[in-house]
């Protein structure tokens, strides 16, 4: 059973394109600087099944943990502050926390 191709890493999906292409092993390989078994073992992986959720939309504790501090007043300077960083990173971590949240809600 082959996987989606969206789910496929970008590496899987040229290599694949390249053999249904008409193009042999070897010369991928060349390609890619890699030997023709690594190229073997990347088309053999696109045949293991994955789920189909994404582990990056789940929110890591430092995002977790930027949205309880912002829920609770901090401001993005006292926050970067604690954890050494600049408020524009910390404003960056809260929005893709957002994002991440609202893709959950939306289901996708």
């Amino acid at each position: 059973m082959t996987t989606p191709m969206e789910q496929l890493r970008p590496i899987e999906r040229r290599v694949l394109k390249m053999r249904d292409d008409g193009m042999a092993v070897d010369s991928i390989a060349e390609r890619f600087k890699k030997s023709p078994g690594f190229v073997e073992r990347v088309i053999s992986w696109t045949e293991i099944p994955r789920s189909g959720t994404r582990p990056d939309r789940v929110l890591r504790p430092l995002e977790k943990r930027v949205l309880d501090m912002r829920a609770e007043g901090e401001s993005h300077d006292e926050i970067g502050r604690r954890f050494k960083k600049t408020a524009r990173f910390i404003q960056q971590v809260e929005g893709l926390a957002h994002f991440k949240e609202s893709q959950r809600l939306l289901g996708g």
